[in-house]
């Protein structure tokens, strides 16, 4: 993530020094979030209180978190992030709130974004 902040990543390490958990920088999710079947057609409109954008840095005990990754390998689970391991094992993740510009870069578009948010556009 291009666009992590020193004070986002001192707030993270905060959050887990502080308690006995592992903790994720993750965005409360603002959008409308449609869910759709197989035929690309709304299905219905999810409740988005209580849902959040889960994003990087994730910091967890490293011994805990090596077995939970085991343990979902070998158990043949889908996990798309260290916390889902953790979550999958019992753990209790907690959410530290991160900014949008804590961006995944994943699509061209994204670089785009990136790009802007580092040339200090943003307060432009």
């Amino acid at each position: 993530r291009p666009c992590l902040r020193a004070a986002d990543l001192e707030t993270l390490i905060a959050a887990v020094t502080a308690s006995d958990r592992g903790a994720i920088l993750a965005e409360p999710i603002v959008d409308t979030v449609k869910q759709a079947g197989d035929d690309g057609l709304v299905q219905r409109t999810l409740d988005r209180r209580g849902l959040w954008r889960a994003q990087t840095p994730q910091m967890f005990r490293l011994g805990e978190l090596h077995d939970a990754l085991q343990d979902a390998a070998g158990r043949g689970l889908a996990i798309t992030d260290e916390a889902s391991a953790m979550e999958l094992a019992g753990h209790p993740v907690q959410l530290v709130s991160g900014p949008a510009r804590n961006l995944k870069v994943t699509l061209p578009a994204d670089l785009e974004l990136a790009r802007w948010y580092l040339s200090g556009s943003e307060s432009a």
